[in-house]
């Protein structure tokens, strides 16, 4: 926006010193009359062709002035509602905008005479085109914003969404089958131990009962025998109830 004014800024700046180049300053009536009745004033505008920027230069005696009318009292010569007025025997006007502009004499009966001027200003041809440069530039500025309206539609976030909901479905059943497989296996264990160590105590009364036949039989045949035999038994007894002391903790 700041670059489209700067160029509107230049170009209208050029415009102007362009007007002021070419401005033309005619002297009204001349160059063989001038402001007074003996020219005809009519016929010399209709040849003329005047611009924005231009200047009228009125050269007249003392006994003449320029008054500046509107088009009902140039039509009627009637100098009471001048819009202007000027005296001194050289006059510049500038016309500075595109129209029509009335200039009668203010000395009685010179107006009905002839001595009134009607001139036509035209606008100049430079402005225009400084006119359609500024749209130029505007026309760039619109394609830009319907690019980024393209990309969004094109990247579809719904297919993500999906994909990153099923991964923890299928995480999440596998730690609940772990914790229940772990108890089931770990009262197994102390089950089976305690099983194992009561086999261990009936094997002492099955080789007591062994030993304890032999002494019978020997009574009946030599009573020195039996001694030895029920120290024997006495060892081994010994013998077995402190390796079932030692299992019993053990198994502790």
């Amino acid at each position: 926006m700041a670059v489209q004014r700067t160029l509107i800024c230049l170009a209208a700046t050029t415009a102007l010193l362009m007007q002021l180049a070419m401005a033309a300053t005619y002297t009204v009536g001349g160059p063989n009359g001038g402001w007074d009745t003996n020219t005809d004033l009519q016929t010399w505008a209709t040849s003329q062709s005047f611009s924005v920027g231009d200047n009228l230069n009125f050269q007249y005696t003392t006994n003449h002035d320029v008054l500046e009318v509107s088009k009902a009292d140039y039509d009627a010569c009637t100098s009471s509602n001048a819009v202007q007025s000027y005296n001194g025997g050289n006059t510049v006007i500038t016309l500075s905008s595109p129209g029509k502009r009335y200039f009668i004499c203010g000395t009685a009966g010179h107006c009905s005479q002839g001595m009134k001027l009607e001139v036509d200003t035209l606008a100049t041809s430079s402005p225009p085109s400084a006119t359609p440069s500024a749209p130029a530039p505007a026309t760039p500025s619109t394609p830009p914003p319907s690019s980024p309206k393209t990309p969004p539609p094109k990247a579809s976030p719904s297919t993500p969404t999906p994909v990153s909901s099923s991964a923890p479905e299928t995480s999440s059943p596998s730690p609940a089958k772990s914790p229940k497989t772990a108890p089931k296996m770990s009262p197994t264990s102390p089950s089976s131990s305690p099983s194992s160590s009561p086999p261990l105590a009936n094997v002492p009364s099955t080789e007591s009962r062994t030993t304890a036949s032999p002494p019978g039989s020997s009574t009946t045949a030599s009573p020195p025998g039996s001694s030895s035999a029920t120290k024997g038994v006495s060892k081994t007894t010994v013998t077995l109830g402190f390796s079932l002391g030692m299992l019993m903790l053990l198994a502790l």
